[in-house]
């Protein structure tokens, strides 16, 4: 019987071991991206690796006394194991945002990232999913842990074969890394993806330090600061301008056969409904400043003219005096105002874009639900906006920005345009939004993901034409874009950064002042039409319709 148990032990034992040792190694070669996976089968592809991390591991704890291999070996298992959490987080990220997670700067976004599973999956389901989450941080940090002191006990009662294999190991990683032998994929053999994730995370306080007195040096440069009044917007005096944002509207909603055919449609009807009340548009492209999320990060940027890609920056941003182009109108004489849907707490940003007043999900005086994360639909904010602001009598000219929330993840479910005088205080839209199908069936289907991201597109950039087909006078000027480019669920990994953007006016004027720019007539812009970085926008549009472009 003790020899049973004995053998049981030994066996036992070794399978422990063997799962160990298993649990490291793939943890040391696994990429920080999904795309980066071994394509064909994945246990093969990643046998063949060495990675350098365990090699010199292996040789320090066995230079190591004992008592000092014990304490190396916790620490290297726990750095490990964190290595690896960050490695899934950055799996996330670059699957939503097509960026690695910044371990300094980016824990606002998962409170957005809960809200989001609150939505596809209801509150139980969120609740699971973040315990879960948790459980296995916890998991990872306590196994692979116990898996690197094991594992250096075992290596350290057995050190000369050990030594022997390091040895040839080391060799054959630095022939197989001098010429660049690869597996299927371009993947390298001599694998150092673990070195490679501790040195650049351990890079980013630094990195984002210097950022900081980087964009410290930019915010003082503004080539506007001290334009008189007077001198400011002058081509668009006696105009309502209305500047609005499309959640995710990105180049891909034009451009992308997958799916862009809802929209292109969309957008040819919008310009025969313009071209029936004497409006006309001018489109092109501008470059993000992030991708998939962060729609304040592209606001900012769009709206105060300095690159602003980070949280770290929005938040120097927001405590400078930095003039907006909101800001620039109110100088020039506008009333400003925000209408703001997403907006569900406390703003306090809206002073420093320099609103007179903030219409807000609380404001807006919406009486039906909600759709996922968009606190109401688009067209009843537009409905809104008309009747708070728009429809005043006796007012001064008027300065809206508008953001739109419809189209923003998960895009389901999703309104129907209705007549204006249908809208009402909203509570028309509940048999509407009870009936539609949800976030939890849509976020089964990949293809039904891409066709209902197409679907809250059109529908939002419809909720700004038909508005001015409706309510839009001889001064009335619209300038509208995406912020940013969906998640990469609906474009993939490589999908550029662009968003459309277009001017809608009736007073040829006002296209006059940008006919050097070069954009495509209509609402959809040509393939070839100009791009440019989304904090250029801001410089080019006060110099176009203030004195220094009159020679237009």
């Amino acid at each position: 019987m003790s020899q049973i148990k004995h053998h049981v032990r030994r066996v036992g034992g070794a399978v422990v071991t063997t799962l160990a040792a298993l649990l490291v190694f793939l943890e040391l070669v696994m990429p920080d991206q999904i795309a980066r996976l071994p394509p064909g089968n994945f246990w093969m592809n990643a046998l063949v690796r060495i990675p350098i991390e365990a090699i010199v591991a292996i040789a320090v704890l066995l230079a190591l006394p004992e008592r000092a291999r014990r304490i190396g070996a916790t620490v290297l298992g726990f750095v490990l194991g964190l290595l690896t959490i960050v490695k899934i987080v950055d799996m996330g990220f670059f699957a939503v945002l097509a960026r690695e997670f910044d371990p300094v700067l980016d824990w606002v976004l998962f409170t957005d990232g809960y809200h989001f599973l609150e939505d596809s999956m209801g509150e139980a389901g969120a609740f699971g999913v973040a315990a879960g989450a948790v459980l296995l941080c916890v998991a990872l940090l306590t196994g692979t842990t116990l898996a690197v002191r094991r594992l250096s006990r075992l290596l350290a009662a057995h050190a000369r074969p050990t030594r022997h294999a390091v040895f040839a190991f080391a060799s054959a990683w630095v022939i197989l890394a001098v010429l660049g032998i690869q597996i299927v994929g371009g993947i390298p053999v001599a694998g150092q993806a673990a070195a490679e994730l501790a040195r650049d995370t351990a890079l980013k306080v630094p990195q984002d330090i210097a950022d900081r007195k980087t964009f410290d040096r930019e915010v003082k440069v503004d080539a506007f600061r001290n334009v008189p009044d007077a001198q400011l917007l002058t081509a668009l005096r006696g105009k309502d301008v209305i500047v609005s944002f499309v959640e995710s509207y990105g180049r891909d909603a034009v451009e992308n056969p997958d799916f862009n055919s809802a929209v292109l449609a969309q957008l040819k009807a919008d310009d025969a409904k313009l071209a029936t009340k004497g409006f006309s548009a001018r489109s092109g492209f501008l470059t993000s400043s992030t991708a998939g999320g962060g729609s304040w990060l592209a606001h900012s940027t769009f709206l105060s003219g300095l690159w602003i890609d980070n949280q770290q920056r929005y938040r120097s941003l927001v405590n400078t005096d930095r003039l907006t182009l909101t800001r620039a109108f109110k100088r020039a004489g506008y009333r400003t105002v925000g209408v703001e849907p997403g907006v569900t707490f406390a703003w306090p940003e809206g002073q420093f874009y320099g609103y007179d007043q903030v219409w807000d999900s609380h404001t807006l005086d919406y009486h039906g639900p909600m759709l996922s994360w968009s606190t109401m639909p688009d067209q009843f904010v537009m409905k809104q906006f008309q009747q708070l602001e728009y429809a005043k009598k006796n007012r001064g000219p008027l300065l809206a920005e508008i953001t739109l929330t419809s189209s923003h993840t998960p895009w389901a479910p999703l309104p129907t345009s209705l007549p204006w005088e249908q809208i009402g205080d909203g509570s028309v839209y509940g048999p509407m939004i009870n009936s539609a199908e949800g976030a939890g069936s849509v976020w089964k289907d990949n293809e039904k993901i891409k066709q209902a991201y197409a679907k809250s597109v059109a529908y939002s950039v419809d909720s700004l034409t038909s508005y001015v087909e409706k309510y839009g006078d001889d001064n009335l000027v619209m300038v509208f874009l995406g912020d940013h480019q969906p998640a990469s669920v609906v474009v993939g990994q490589n999908a550029s950064k662009d968003v459309p953007i277009s001017i809608v006016a009736k007073d040829p004027k006002v296209f006059e002042r940008i006919a050097d720019w070069g954009w495509t007539t209509g609402l959809t812009p040509a393939p070839d039409a100009p791009v440019w970085p989304m904090n250029e926008f801001r410089d080019r549009f006060l110099t176009a319709y203030s004195p220094a472009g009159e020679s237009h």
